[in-house]
């Protein structure tokens, strides 16, 4: 069946960085947009990033300049990488897959969740 797994959530300061990775398997990984999206608490999920199947990356507006979302098909890996972090942005990172050609930062958009992976941002 089809798994995602997230690591490299964590505890970090105000201006500090974190890299999350999510490892794909049991799908093709290259026929998939890839996606972050991101939950605080008493929040809805909010859309984060997204890469195409071709690599060509979304964001949202906030995160935008401060995150970079991107894939490794040899590895069915995604990754996150998180600079200048806020604490504005601590939440539970889900990494998320949907088939196809379509990207879109709809959470309805996609097919397989993971677990996800807590990032904590303290002042």
């Amino acid at each position: 069946q089809v798994q995602l797994v997230e690591s490299g959530g964590g505890l970090v300061q105000a201006g500090g960085s974190l890299r999350l990775s999510c490892a794909a398997s049991g799908l093709t990984f290259s026929r998939y947009a890839m996606a972050w999206f991101r939950q605080a608490p008493g929040k809805g999920r909010e859309f984060v990033a997204a890469i195409s199947r071709g690599s060509t990356t979304y964001y949202a507006d906030s995160v935008k300049g401060r995150f970079t979302i991107s894939r490794d098909n040899a590895k069915n890996t995604i990754y996150l990488r998180m600079n200048n972090l806020k604490p504005e942005d601590t939440a539970v990172y889900y990494c998320a897959a949907a088939a196809g050609r379509i990207v879109t930062s709809e959470y309805t958009g996609y097919d397989y969740w993971g677990q996800g992976t807590q990032v904590t941002v303290s002042s």
